[in-house]
């Protein structure tokens, strides 16, 4: 069964231009994951700041590898620092497939 998340976070004003870069490179890695199926993140219309990342992955075992990523611990280390709140939010869904 596909691992299916959303993520959301709020960046901190004045660091809106680093998570951008730090977002963009850490996509770049993501999709060249094997067992990474999509890789979506987006900003609020509304409200740039607020980030909205749709994450698909291919069973349990692709998720294991995503987390364990040295990339992914050090975008999760320097996004601590720009962004409100300890850590991004998480949501897990169930596809009805």
């Amino acid at each position: 069964m596909t691992k299916t998340l959303y993520a959301e976070f709020t960046v901190k004003p004045g660091s809106e231009v680093r998570v951008a870069e730090m977002m963009l490179e850490l996509t770049r890695h993501v999709r060249r994951e094997p067992g990474n199926e999509l890789f979506l993140p987006c900003t609020r219309e509304e409200n740039p700041r607020e980030y909205f990342v749709f994450e698909v992955y291919r069973d349990e075992a692709a998720f294991q590898e995503h987390i364990g990523a040295d990339y992914g611990a050090r975008f999760n280390e320097e996004l601590a620092r720009h962004i409100e709140g300890d850590a991004s939010e998480l949501t897990w869904l169930l596809p009805l497939e």
